[in-house]
């Protein structure tokens, strides 16, 4: 049963199902073999290159103090409850992923990071973000803005597709008003045309 919490978590873009990042952090990692939390999902690892999550700090059910990763193609479905895998067996040790070593070093997070357009005018900080449930790829940024520059207070939602650059301190995207006056451009008349 879905409670209100789901179903404020889950956002339906162009046909396809996203769902906030609050459905990923702090969440049970279930067995579906044993119908029990193995670990805790605590932190993504997110790729800035791609804004893929590639995995998850976990936190071990059993030894507290052990730290683990759950990678992204081990998740066989995010539910409410939590993230389901096969069993304990899919969590690995960091060091013993070679592959992702630079990714889990660079401990890249979009929480917080502050939002500027290519003219340098600052946006906000990202406060959160939608993904894609299969892929893990970051679909959505959501950007708080001040009270000031947002007369309802709300955040300001940036797609994905209008990301130019990151960068360790920000997130540089295209000017909205640029991309605003590209799509109402009014094709320019030939003298033939006209008449």
């Amino acid at each position: 049963m879905l409670n209100l919490y789901s179903l404020l978590s889950v956002v339906y873009t162009s046909g396809s199902m996203l769902i906030l990042s609050k459905m990923i952090m702090n969440r049970p990692v279930m067995s579906l073999r044993t119908g029990r939390p193995v670990a805790t999902a605590f932190a993504p690892i997110i790729n800035p290159n791609n804004l893929k999550i590639e995995g998850f700090f976990c936190e071990d059910s059993i030894d507290k103090k052990q730290q683990l990763i759950l990678l992204h193609q081990d998740i066989r479905d995010v539910l409410p409850a939590g993230l389901v895998v096969n069993d304990h067996d899919v969590l690995s040790e960091p060091e013993d992923l070679i592959r992702l070593k630079d990714v889990i070093e660079l401990n890249f997070s979009v929480m917080g990071k502050l939002v500027v357009t290519e003219k340098k005018k600052k946006l906000g900080k990202v406060v959160d973000y939608a993904l894609e449930p299969e892929s893990m790829i970051i679909k959505k940024l959501y950007v708080s803005q001040s009270i000031i520059k947002s007369f309802s207070g709300g955040t300001l939602g940036v797609d994905r597709t209008q990301i130019v650059e990151i960068t360790n301190n920000k997130i540089i995207i295209k000017d909205p008003l640029q991309m605003l006056k590209a799509k109402v451009a009014v094709p320019k008349l030939t003298t033939a045309e006209a008449v």
